[in-house]
């Protein structure tokens, strides 16, 4: 007879359930653990999806995502490795619905516009050339200063020197040369600036130096040199110095590095010119502003935007930096997003499409694709001058070592060009063969909306858009290299990589950090930044703690020059 099988005994097959259940619970628990610790260290994972309602804009990226086709038919997925449920990387257009896609910085930007016309009001020159001496002897100044090579690198000198004269509330001054402002056969500026040569005619006038023991100094700080500027390290309010220049600030990023200033004061007075940096689609049209403010064309380049736009405004601006390029996807892209425009806009009937380019022979071959559905403009600059027998001052070619990357119109016609991108009443829209977003097309698209913004109707509904063909984004955004690209501070890791043509709504004000969803650095911008004491996380989140400790244990670099002789050197003379 066979022995009885035992009896399972439940009591103790139930504690060793307990203890496995026990046992999964304790191991899942250390490794959530370990990922809030993983969080702390290297920064923050991508942000959910955002439940915005332009779903025409927003590429959902699930973990396994659908292949997208290429014009020539091969398949490329569209989004980053990793599994899980939720997106590791995004599309251009995605990030650009999350940086400008939720709201109008229409309101921002008529606050700021108040804030520069109350700041001028007091400390324009009109004012502070008439205080007494002993007020006009305590007064301070920034000097925008800038040469004639490209123009938005250089117009983002003097715009900086703009805002730097608002956060300090002191006066502004443009530098010029030879007696000459910056382009100033196509420019005209203020007259609520100062030059050099009247500051320095008052000052002596007024006996600053004898009198009231105040030398004409002024104080230098280079921004492109990290180991020497103060930017984030120095109260520039305490700055005794009549004049201050800070050098070197070719494009938007300088001047809102004062946004992470370790004073206070600092980042309260960059804040309110400029906005929260983690708050992109709320932020103002400084740059717009500002321009709008303190330039204008000059009369000739006034008579040709009259000649070129023939009684209307484009309702549309496309342009196009090609650098003597034409190829077809960067053509294919444009014509989409021109018609994304339409779309955004809600345009009805046939738009009025303005083309600007460096690249002649691109702006026909466009003219001819768009044609079919948009009335085509732009600036012949060669009929102009035929037709119209006005001779422009400066109708000389460019330098040829500059022909590649300006073009092969004189200089003054790209300057007809800007003014006349800057009527754009609905849309600019910005492509290139190479890097999108130049500071060239930033300011077209920032005093375009400047000029919409308070209309009827309202400049709620204008758009900013980024056409990026597909060979740009075989390596995600990793090509748009240059902090005056506006879509730097989102090449880093969580840019998708092979991703179709993309059209992109694009921030009127471009970042200069990384706190916004979707943005993350390249590897060249960590190692910069080290350069000036900030260490980024692979998402680019500063150091707070380590870069107050590096100001702390540097000291100012005071670079000082004497404008005029000091006194006590002419006393003993």
């Amino acid at each position: 007879m066979p022995p009885a099988t035992p009896r399972p005994r439940r009591g103790r097959s139930l504690s060793r359930v307990l203890r496995r259940a026990l046992l999964v619970a304790a191991a899942s628990a250390a490794a959530l653990a370990l990922i809030l610790l993983d969080h702390q260290l290297h920064g923050r994972k991508p942000p959910k999806p955002s439940s915005s309602s332009s779903q025409g804009l927003l590429h959902e990226l699930p973990a396994d995502p659908p292949p997208a086709t290429h014009e020539s038919g091969e398949e490329v997925a569209v989004g980053g490795g990793g599994g899980g449920g939720g997106a590791t990387c995004a599309t251009v257009e995605r990030m650009g619905e999350e940086a400008a896609g939720r709201g109008s910085p229409e309101q921002a930007s008529l606050r700021v516009r108040e804030l520069i016309r109350r700041h001028f009001l007091l400390h324009g020159a009109a004012r502070v050339r008439t205080l007494p001496a002993y007020e006009f002897c305590k007064q301070g100044f920034v000097l925008g200063k800038a040469s004639e090579a490209g123009f938005g690198n250089e117009m983002y000198k003097i715009l900086t020197a703009g805002a730097l004269s608002i956060m300090l509330n002191r006066s502004l001054i443009i530098g010029q040369t030879r007696g000459s402002y910056p382009f100033g056969d196509y420019i005209s500026y203020t007259n609520q600036s100062f030059t050099i040569q009247e500051i320095k005619h008052l000052w002596r006038k007024h006996r600053c130096a004898k009198t009231y023991g105040r030398d004409l100094n002024m104080r230098v700080d280079n921004f492109e040199n990290p180991y020497e500027t103060n930017v984030l390290c120095s109260d520039w309010n305490s700055w005794k110095d009549p004049i201050i220049w800070f050098d070197g600030t070719t494009d938007a990023i300088g001047i809102q590095f004062f946004l992470k200033n370790i004073h206070p004061g600092m980042k309260a007075a960059a804040s309110s010119l400029f906005g929260l940096p983690d708050s992109l689609h709320a932020r103002p049209n400084t740059f717009g502003e500002l321009m709008r403010a303190i330039i204008s064309p000059s009369t000739a380049i006034q008579e040709a935007v009259r000649w070129a736009l023939k009684g209307a405004n484009p309702d549309i601006v496309l342009h196009m930096r090609m650098m003597m390029n034409r190829p077809v996807r960067a053509r294919k892209a444009a014509v989409n997003c021109i018609k994304r425009a339409m779309q955004i806009c809600h345009m009805k009937g046939t738009p009025r499409v303005a083309l600007v380019s460096d690249t002649p022979s691109f702006v026909k071959e466009m003219k001819f694709d768009i044609s079919e559905f948009a009335e085509v403009i732009y600036f012949d600059y060669k009929l102009f001058v035929k037709s119209s027998g006005q001779e422009m001052i400066g109708n000389d070619k460019p330098l040829d070592f500059r022909s590649r990357d300006w073009g092969s119109a004189p200089r003054w016609a790209a300057f007809v060009d800007f003014f006349l991108a800057s009527r754009a009443r609905y849309a600019v829209v910005t492509g290139a063969h190479r890097r999108v977003g130049t500071t060239y097309a930033q300011l077209v698209a920032a005093l375009a909306a400047a000029n919409r913004h308070g209309q009827e109707p309202s400049g709620t509904n204008f758009t900013f858009l980024s056409s990026i063909h597909s060979n740009l984004l075989v390596d995600g955004l990793s090509t748009q290299v240059g902090w005056g690209h506006i879509w730097n501070r989102y090449a880093g890791p969580l840019s998708c990589q092979h991703q179709p043509h993309q059209c992109a709504l694009t921030p009127l004000l471009p970042p200069a950090w990384w706190d916004g969803q979707w943005q993350s650095p390249i590897p060249r911008d960590v190692r910069r930044l080290l350069e000036y004491g900030v260490r980024l996380s692979n998402t680019g989140e500063v150091d707070e703690r380590r870069l107050k400790a590096h100001c702390m244990s540097r000291k100012d670099h005071v670079k000082r020059y004497h404008v005029l002789p000091p006194y006590k050197n002419l006393a003993q003379l």
